[in-house]
């Protein structure tokens, strides 16, 4: 797991200047009715209509085969995990291993080639990551290339975003060895990560039980920061939010959202091992409460998760509250883009999850948004749905660099306390 809790390389460290090329106009989903980091996904429900027609069809005719897992465990033996959660997992032909196989794309959210490729990778990888897989066997590249775009920029932003990717990969311990590429109105970046692996490297997630705690790995609040970053230059969006944050409260937000966006999950993806952690998701498209509802309808026993505390990068909450309806952060609906994992531990163990999470991200990246992991809830009996209190407690995470970030990083915090009261 070396490197994987290295903060990735400024897209000055790499010489492409932070930004797309002058007097090229990136894609800006706000244009085609959209706002950067939501609206590109189908909503939840509708999705899990659409999936239900990959189900195989019964033999008799009869309709779907909703018990579709158990006839194939007749012919290959080993757990196997299908349509609806972050990883498909197929028991082999070959005894007692299993493919573990994940896809995912999206539109440009930052106006850096570079990070952007390096975020799409992490976003792929962090499927991965939440079944507590740290290696990748291969990886491919999905990527559409901008119709509007002329051969100049074309050539000078593409090949960054290639090479973001490819040097997520390789953070990752694996490589790019294909993809396809297609001319589209946008610009969509993705990949597909492939792992073949035994039992007791994958956590299946749906072993929550009463008693556990519920852990965040990344603050809360990407989508609302890069969209007031974009809103900076839109005098009548900037009016709504400039009473309750800075530019540049703004400009740190983004500046941690993308850094944050493009940190690999793999450290705790191995802690999950470490501290017997008994199932988990990464929080993305659906917020946290989204993803929160999709774990617990899998889980075997019958439990509910409930959602307390809420950690959020810096001064989001506020703008989230400013803009009325159009983001609901604290409710939990809020887009994410490779946001943290939400992990049920054991009670005992989450205090020291974090702790370690806090001291080895510390210890590469600095103090700040992706400088540890929090306490958010709990795991009770109940229907297996997730639920956030009325008034959750806000965490406000300070972006690293920032002057609250710096006062932290003098001082010894203690370790995050699993008191939810």
């Amino acid at each position: 797991m070396s490197g994987s809790t290295s903060p990735p390389p400024s897209a000055e460290a790499v010489g492409t200047e932070g930004c797309f090329p002058p007097g090229y106009k990136p894609f800006k989903p706000e244009e085609h009715g959209l706002e950067r980091g939501f609206r590109c996904k189908v909503p939840q429900e509708a999705l899990l209509k659409l999936l239900a027609g990959l189900e195989a069809d019964r033999a008799d005719g009869t309709g779907k085969a909703g018990d579709q897992a158990s006839e194939f465990g007749q012919q290959l033996s080993g757990p196997r995990l299908g349509v609806g959660m972050d990883c498909c997992v197929i028991p082999l032909r070959h005894g007692g291993l299993s493919l573990v196989q994940t896809t995912d794309f999206f539109y440009p959210l930052v106006e850096d080639p570079y990070m952007m490729g390096r975020i799409a990778c992490a976003n792929v990888l962090s499927d991965l990551y939440a079944m507590g897989i740290t290696e990748c066997d291969n990886m491919l590249m999905l990527l559409s290339v901008s119709q509007k775009m002329n051969d100049k920029d074309r050539e000078r932003v593409m090949p960054l975003m290639i090479r973001g990717f490819r040097d997520a990969a390789e953070e990752g311990g694996t490589s790019v060895t294909g993809g396809q590429t297609v001319i589209n109105p946008w610009i969509i970046v993705g990949g597909v990560a492939s792992v073949v692996c035994q039992p007791n490297e994958f956590i299946m997630p749906d072993g929550a039980v009463p008693g556990d705690v519920l852990v965040l790995t990344k603050p809360l609040g990407t989508q609302v920061a890069v969209n007031a970053h974009q809103w900076l230059d839109q005098p009548e969006r900037w009016n709504k939010i400039k009473l309750v944050v800075t530019k540049e409260d703004v400009k740190e937000a983004y500046q941690e959202a993308m850094f944050s966006m493009a940190t690999l999950n793999r450290t705790a993806a191995g802690l999950m091992h470490k501290f017997q952690a008994h199932a988990a998701t990464d929080v993305t498209g659906f917020g946290l409460l989204g993803h929160a509802n999709n774990l617990a309808a899998q889980q075997r026993n019958e439990v509910a998760f409930v959602i307390h505390n809420l950690p959020i990068i810096a001064k989001m909450a506020a703008i989230s509250k400013a803009c009325g309806n159009l983001f609901n952060l604290v409710q939990g609906t809020s887009a994410e883009t490779s946001g943290g994992l939400l992990v049920c531990l054991p009670r005992e163990q989450a205090a020291k999850f974090c702790s370690e999470m806090k001291s080895q991200s510390s210890g590469a990246a600095g103090q700040g948004a992706a400088g540890g992991a929090w306490i958010i809830g709990i795991v009770e009996k109940g229907d297996r749905r997730a639920r956030i209190i009325d008034k959750p407690r806000i965490i406000e995470v300070p972006p690293r660099g920032s002057q609250a970030a710096n006062q932290d990083n003098s001082t010894t915090s203690p370790a995050p306390s699993p008191n939810l009261s």
